[in-house]
């Protein structure tokens, strides 16, 4: 079994605590830094970098082992706090947090549920009073939203810290594919229109599309294609946290997690991958047409086979809160090194159909102003060609080349 690969001891975990040097108080990391500090006495302890490379693995061994390795449902295991002596469970999806008895700060390790561990993160870079200023100005410029949510942006908004589980890919295509290349044409056709009330014939230049059968291979290189791993927020919010610095990955460091709670991937490997290709699918689209050239494409079969794909398991920072509106809960989550923040938002129905009248308004004034002026009657129609999205291969071993 791989390196990354641990066997699973569900009854028990490891649960790591980081005492000060000077006084012996448990401590937090502070953002933006590389120390813990100690609340209590105020002292700065530094954390050691580690030199170890940040590695990437072998998507295609992983998934074998994975399939070969017996599928278990492990309890979330028994941590031990030091600190006053209580034993408690984390919830099922955590692997960091807080002593739910004293507070203390614990880091238990990752191989008692999940056999693949995590190798690296992203350090918070913004502190709490930073993403919670991120927050309101957020919050301040939502269009449409209702007035009474404004008050939340001069709020003492509580966030909390998690860092979130992540795969990223890398993979080699080459794709091959078949399809039409579409090129417009103009020919003169005689039509009747009215003007200044009268019925007249002209001549105009109609568009038509030339088809032609095309065939070809693309190539591309994918690199870092990022999909979260967790479950605790929709896919669209943390797929619009991105772009995320991953060139500053850090070898992974329970250090940095004192203080703030961290999760399991609930994603799976395989799952994962998926989710990657399908990004990675829109982009050889997209090459497709290029190499296809003309004006318009027609996209009708596509093979795409993988070749030296890899795969890192990562955690990344955010800051999350909720606010309630009418009953009802909203979500938003800041990026805990960007300060980007993206979330669940409510409307306002007034401010809407307000804009949809006023926007009615000015079409038919400028329609209006349009006809009267006879500019309406030089304007030529053109077809848009719209394209079928190319099938997308099941997930398949034999997909991947050595």
């Amino acid at each position: 079994m791989s390196a990354v690969f641990k066997a699973l001891n569900p009854k028990s975990a490891n649960a790591l605590q980081f005492p000060c040097r000077q006084c012996g108080a448990v401590l937090k990391y502070a953002p933006g830094t590389t120390h813990l500090l100690c609340e209590h006495c105020g002292t700065e302890n530094v954390i050691e970098l580690r030199s170890e490379k940040i590695a990437e693995y072998d998507l295609r061994q992983a998934l074998q082992q994975l399939a070969e390795t017996p599928t278990t449902t492990a309890a979330a295991p028994t941590i031990h706090c030091e600190e006053c002596g209580a034993g408690f469970q984390f919830e099922a999806k955590n692997h960091a947090g807080e002593c739910p008895f004293c507070g203390t700060p614990i880091v238990a390790t990752t191989g008692q549920i999940k056999p693949i561990q995590p190798k690296s993160l992203l350090p918070f870079g913004i502190d709490q009073a930073n993403a919670r200023q991120r927050f309101q100005q957020w919050i301040t410029g939502l269009w449409f939203a209702p007035n009474a949510v404004k008050k939340y942006a001069r709020s003492d908004t509580k966030l909390s810290g998690v860092y979130l589980p992540f795969w990223t890919f890398d993979s080699h295509t080459a794709t091959t594919y078949s399809g039409e290349r579409g090129d417009v044409y103009y020919v003169q056709e005689r039509v009747q229109v009215v003007r200044n009330n009268r019925l007249v014939t002209e001549t105009r230049q109609v568009p038509k599309i030339r088809w032609t059968p095309v065939s070809g291979r693309v190539q591309r290189f994918f690199d870092d294609v990022l999909v979260g791993a967790s479950n605790s927020l929709p896919r669209k919010i943390l797929d619009a946290l991105q772009p995320w610095d991953l060139h500053n990955l850090i070898p992974y460091d329970e250090n940095y997690l004192s203080g703030f709670r961290s999760e399991y991937y609930q994603v799976e490997l395989a799952d994962g991958f998926d989710l990657a290709r399908q990004v990675m699918d829109n982009q050889i689209y997209a090459d497709i047409c290029r190499d296809i050239g003309g004006d318009h494409q027609r996209i009708h079969q596509v093979n795409t086979q993988h070749s030296g794909t890899t795969y890192k398991h990562c955690l990344l920072p955010v800051w999350s809160a909720a606010f309630r509106y009418r009953d009802k809960s909203y979500r938003f989550v800041v990026n805990g090194r960007t300060g980007k923040v993206q979330g669940e938002r409510p409307y306002s129905p007034w401010k809407i159909v307000f804009a949809c009248v006023a926007a009615l308004l000015l079409a038919a004034g400028a329609y209006y102003y349009l006809e009267q002026s006879g500019a309406l009657d030089n304007q030529q129609t053109h077809p848009v060609t719209i394209q079928p999205y190319p099938y997308r291969q099941p997930l398949d071993y034999n997909s991947f080349q050595n």
